[in-house]
């Protein structure tokens, strides 16, 4: 039996020699191409699951069908790599997230985290976030927890706050600390933006050993960490949320202004081809199976 994503994210995460490098896929061809090349573990960012398949920034629109949708296409490309996928706040309720949790399962996923904002939430780059008290957010954390045990699953639970913004750096680690005593293995300070709170939430959950996540955002306030210098203070796993959609934004944009300007399209080279398009995407890969079923008709 094909080892379980999540089980082998786990088996990642326990390796003390290695930090788990995501970067941000929202589609199925950023998705395929983060697979080209070569990547172990892949983040499925919501906020480029919004825009890209509803067309709308990310405050709070995509639901959860449409976010559990997306990442189990995304899962489900190559299952020997992990998906960690956004989960916002679960959708509501305990009774939602546990549904939440129930639907992540079933699509693939690998690991999802779960944010204390309000459920009108927004991205946690933006200013202005409003915050549920930990109290409720506990409750989200212990339904995620619960299901889990009820599915029999390993999917790795990733405590999300976004409390530093507005409530400071010792009220967010307080924050985390209560999630993973609730039972969330994996704690995630949202917006750190010195390099002084990233040392500070990597300090306390180390003598714990509860693997800690950093958020990359390119173009935002977030501190700037490579993968070797988030391992060596500590970190285990860091994602680069933004590391597909700034590049298909700046050159697509491009693009379009060129067509619209100079009634021409810019030309990118013998290699952009549909063929190679086509091929990033599996083609071959389908083709030969379709040759094998093929074969098997007597």
């Amino acid at each position: 039996m094909a080892v379980r994503s999540s089980t082998r994210l786990r088996q990642m995460l326990a390796d003390p020699e290695k930090i788990v490098v995501c970067p941000g896929v929202y589609d199925g061809i950023s998705a395929r191409l983060a697979l080209n090349a070569g990547f172990e573990a892949m983040y499925m960012t919501g906020a480029g699951t919004s825009m890209s398949r509803l067309g709308m920034a990310d405050l709070g629109l995509a639901t959860m069908t449409e976010m559990k949708d997306n990442a189990g296409m995304i899962s489900n490309l190559d299952r020997s790599v992990p998906v960690i996928a956004d989960a916002d706040t679960g959708y509501g309720a305990p009774i939602n997230v546990g549904r939440t949790v129930a639907a992540y399962i079933s699509a693939g996923v690998a690991a999802f985290h779960l944010e204390d904002q309000v459920v009108s939430k927004k991205c946690g780059h933006l200013a202005g976030k409003q915050l549920v008290s930990k109290d409720e957010y506990l409750t989200r954390i212990r339904a995620a927890v619960e299901m889990r045990r009820r599915l029999q699953s390993d999917i790795v639970i990733i405590a999300r706050t976004d409390a530093l913004q507005s409530m400071g750096l010792d009220e967010a680690i307080a924050r985390l600390q209560a999630a993973v005593a609730a039972g969330a293995d994996v704690a995630f300070l949202e917006a750190i933006s010195t390099r002084e709170e990233a040392q500070a939430v990597c300090r306390a959950f180390k003598g714990k050993r509860v693997p800690v996540m950093y958020g990359m955002v390119q173009g935002s306030k977030a501190y700037k960490l490579t993968p070797a210098e988030a391992k060596d203070m500590g970190f285990k796993i860091i994602v680069y949320a933004a590391i597909c959609l700034a590049p298909t934004f700046m050159s697509v944009s491009k693009a379009l202004q060129t067509l619209k300007e100079e009634g021409d399209c810019e030309e990118y080279g013998p290699e952009a081809t549909p063929h190679r398009f086509f091929d990033a995407c599996g083609m071959q890969e389908l083709l030969e199976f379709d040759r094998a079923s093929a074969g098997m008709i007597k």
